[in-house]
C-alpha cells in the first residue's frame, strides 16, 4: 500500500514541485528519507538562506518553489526572508517538520508549540494536517493558495511519523486561475475619468513585472501620452527606463511624493500600494487638484489605501482592458527630462573620488560598461542606490531584482536562485548581485550554494567599512552619536576563499573591468571587492 511520503511525492511531480530548497533537520528526515532520484535538493547553510534562494527561483522561474526548514527554529531562523517572500508577492510553500504527534501533547525538545501562529502574518495560509492521511490534500490547498492573487507564501507543519502512515488513495489535482479580471463597469468608469483628463499620469508597480506586462505597459502608456513613474521602492522595474515617457521613480515621502505629481489632474497606480512611505516626512497625499485611481489584485491593498478610488484586478489584466476601453485619441505626449536618478527614490551623492578610492558612482560606471547587455542585476546596496540606477538603467523586462520589505539578507541569496533560476531555464543570462559591505553579511552562507552549483554569478562587494545609510538616516531623523554604524576590518576575499567562491580585489576602474571580464571567462562564482570612498546620501 502506497504511504503518505509516496503520494506526497508523486503530487508534487505532477505540481513541478521537484526541487527542494532546504536545510534538514531530525524532524525533516522523515519526510527526505529515499530521495527520489528524479527530485533535486538544493542545500543552503542556513534557513534565511533557504528561503531567499527559493524566493529568487521562484521570481526566476515564475513557477511555486518548495522549502523545507527545521521545525521553529529553522523557519524563525527564515522569518527575515519569509517577509521578505510575502512582501514580494512570491508563491513559496514552506513546509516544516513537527515532533512524533505521540508526543505532541508533553511539547518535548524540537516541537513547534503552535505552528499554525508562528508563520503569521507573513503567510496567506498555514496548517498543521489533523490526520497523516490529509497530508497530501494539504499540500494541494497550499499550492492552490499560494499561487492565486495575491500570491504568497504558504506554511505546512509535518509532523515525522506521518510519512509512513498508509495514504487513502492518491492526491487530486487541480488547477486554479492565477490572474483576476477587472469588474467591467468599473473599468470603464476608470478609462472614462482617463479620456476625460487632462493631465494624467501613470504610475506602475512591481506587479506589472510579476504580470510579465511590460509589453502592455507601454502599449497603455503611449496610448495615453502620459508620463510614466515607477511607484516607490519599486522591487522589480515595471517600466523600460530608456522609453521616452518615463521619468523616474518615486520618493518614499509622502510630502515629496505630492509635489511631484503636482500639476496633474488624474494619477493612475497600477500594481503597487498607494504608497510605500518611508521616512515620514509631513504633507499632502496629494497635491490640490489630482484624482487618484488604484489598481490591484490585492483586497487588503485596496481598503488600506488612503486616498483615492480603487479596483481590484490583476496589473496585466487591467491595463490590456484599459487600452481596449480608452476612446480619446491619443495626447500628443509633453516633452519630458528623466530624473537622474531613474528608479531611486532619492538623488545621487556628490561624492567624487577621492586619495585613489573611487566612488560608487565610478564603480557601477565602469560594471555596467564591462557587464554584457542582458545582464541581470541584483541590488541590495541601500546608500549606493541612486548611484546604481544613475548608471545602470534597467531597458528589459526581468532584468533587475531586489527586494519588497527593507529587511537586508535577502538579495545575496535571492541571487543565487535567480542565476539557478538562469541556468534551469537555458536563458543563461549573467547574474551581477551588488551587495553593500553591511547587507552582505546578513546571509552570507548563501554563497556557498552558488559555489556548489557551480552558478555563474559575480557578487560585487562595495566596500564603505560603515553602515552609510544609517548615517544618512541618523542625519534626516537628528540623532547624532548613534553608536555601531561602521564596520571595519571584513575580507571579503577571505569569506570567498572560504566558502568554495573565487574572490578578488580591485582598487581601479580598470581593474575592476579586467576582473569582469575573468569572471565571464571563468566558470562558477566570482566576489569581487572593491574599496570606495565613504559618502553619505541624502534621503530627500
Amino acid at each position: 500500500m502506497p504511504t503518505v511520503r509516496d503520494v506526497t511525492h508523486q503530487l508534487l511531480r505532477e505540481l513541478g514541485l521537484t526541487t527542494v530548497f532546504g536545510n534538514p533537520g531530525s524532524t525533516e528526515e522523515t519526510f527526505l528519507k529515499n530521495f527520489p532520484s528524479d527530485f533535486r535538493f538544493v542545500l543552503a547553510l542556513q534557513e534565511a538562506s533557504v528561503m531567499a534562494i527559493a524566493d529568487g527561483y521562484s521570481q526566476g522561474t515564475g513557477h511555486p518553489a518548495l522549502v523545507n526548514v527545521h521545525t521553529a527554529a529553522g523557519l524563525g531562523n527564515a522569518m527575515g526572508n519569509l517577509i521578505s517572500a510575502s512582501m514580494n508577492r512570491t508563491p513559496l510553500i514552506v513546509t516544516a517538520g513537527q515532533q512524533t504527534r505521540e508526543m505532541l501533547l508533553l511539547e518535548p525538545w524540537l516541537t513547534n508549540v503552535e505552528p499554525e501562529l508562528l508563520p503569521r502574518p507573513w503567510v496567506k495560509w498555514a496548517y498543521q494536517p489533523v490526520r497523516a492521511e490529509d497530508v497530501p490534500a494539504a499540500f494541494m490547498r497550499a499550492y492552490a493558495t499560494a499561487v492565486q492573487p495575491p500570491a504568497g507564501p504558504v506554511f505546512l507543519s509535518l509532523p515525522l511519523d506521518d510519512w509512513e502512515k498508509p495514504a487513502i488513495g492518491g492526491a487530486d489535482v487541480r488547477t486554479v486561475a492565477t490572474d483576476v479580471a477587472a469588474d467591467p463597469v468599473r473599468l470603464q468608469e476608470f478609462a472614462t475619468a482617463i479620456d476625460d483628463s487632462e493631465r494624467p499620469v501613470l504610475i506602475f508597480g512591481a506587479a506589472v513585472a510579476r504580470d510579465r506586462a511590460w509589453d502592455v505597459a507601454v502599449e497603455l502608456a503611449e496610448r495615453v501620452g502620459a508620463p510614466v513613474w515607477a511607484a516607490p521602492a519599486s522591487e522589480r522595474a515595471p517600466f523600460p527606463e530608456d522609453h521616452p515617457l518615463y521619468v523616474g521613480g518615486l520618493p518614499f515621502a509622502t510630502g515629496p511624493l505630492a509635489e511631484r505629481l503636482r500639476g496633474h489632474d488624474l494619477a493612475v497606480i497600477i500594481g503597487a500600494p498607494v504608497f510605500r512611505y518611508y521616512p515620514y516626512v509631513a504633507g499632502p497625499y496629494l497635491p490640490d487638484g489630482l484624482r487618484l485611481l488604484h489598481i490591484t489584485d490585492d483586497p487588503a491593498e485596496a481598503a488600506r489605501a488612503p486616498v483615492g478610488d480603487s479596483l481590484v484586478s490583476s496589473a496585466g489584466v487591467a491595463m490590456q482592458m484599459l487600452v481596449g476601453a480608452l476612446r480619446r485619441d491619443r495626447r500628443a505626449p509633453e516633452a519630458l527630462t528623466p530624473q537622474e536618478h531613474r528608479m531611486a527614490p532619492h538623488p545621487p551623492t556628490d561624492a567624487t573620488a577621492a586619495d585613489a578610492v573611487m566612488s560608487a558612482r565610478q564603480l557601477f560606471a565602469t560594471l555596467r560598461s564591462a557587464c554584457e547587455a542582458d545582464t541581470v542585476l541584483v541590488e541590495e546596496s541601500p546608500s549606493n542606490l541612486a548611484d546604481l540606477h544613475a548608471e545602470w538603467p534597467i531597458t528589459e523586462p526581468d532584468s533587475f531584482y531586489t527586494f519588497a520589505s527593507g529587511g537586508l539578507g535577502w538579495n545575496l541569496p535571492a541571487s543565487v536562485g535567480i542565476a539557478l533560476a538562469e541556468s534551469d531555464s537555458g536563458r543563461r543570462r549573467p547574474v551581477v548581485a551588488i551587495i553593500g559591505d553591511g547587507s552582505f553579511q546578513y546571509s552570507v552562507q548563501s554563497i556557498w550554494t552558488a559555489a556548489q552549483h557551480g552558478l555563474d554569478i559575480l557578487f560585487v562587494v562595495p566596500r564603505n567599512g560603515e553602515y552609510a545609510i544609517l548615517k544618512a538616516f541618523a542625519e534626516l531623523e537628528d540623532t547624532p552619536g548613534v553608536p555601531g554604524l561602521d564596520i571595519p576590518g571584513i575580507d571579503f576575499v577571505a569569506l570567498a576563499t572560504a566558502y568554495g567562491c573565487h574572490g578578488v580585489r580591485a582598487s581601479t576602474p580598470a581593474e575592476v573591468a579586467a576582473e569582469v571580464a575573468a569572471a565571464r571567462d571563468r566558470s562558477g562564482p566570482t566576489l569581487l571587492e572593491v574599496a570606495i570612498n565613504a559618502a553619505v546620501p541624502s534621503l530627500l
